[in-house]
């Protein structure tokens, strides 16, 4: 009798749980993978399924997989320098590492 049914509004992806997304995601179907991917994985492929486009922020997000890569580069290139008996060179790439990690425990 004139009783208005609301609209079940869906939570924004970004306040979503990461056991939330993949159960959106494993509803929309398009989507592999779903228990192998992390909390930004699962928003980004949400997104692209459902054609939402995000207008490019500011600030630059690193991804905590390339992060690691790149030190465990470096960290190579460390053990070469300290073979090769280049104590600075090596110095330097020790801070480098030092900051790569650095970055990594603010991208987590």
């Amino acid at each position: 009798m004139g009783k208005k049914e609301k609209e079940k509004k869906e939570k924004p992806l970004d306040k979503m749980t990461a056991k939330e997304l993949r159960e959106l995601g494993m509803s929309i179907g398009g989507i592999v993978g779903v228990h192998g991917m992390n909390k930004p994985e699962l928003i980004a492929a949400i997104k692209t399924e459902r054609g939402i486009v995000d207008a490019p922020s500011k600030k630059k997000i690193f991804d905590v997989r390339e992060l690691k890569a790149k030190v465990q580069e470096i960290k190579e290139k460390k053990l070469k320098a300290l073979e090769e008996g280049n104590t600075k060179l090596a110095d330097s790439f020790r801070r480098r590492v030092s900051n790569l990690k650095k970055k990594t425990r603010r991208a987590a």
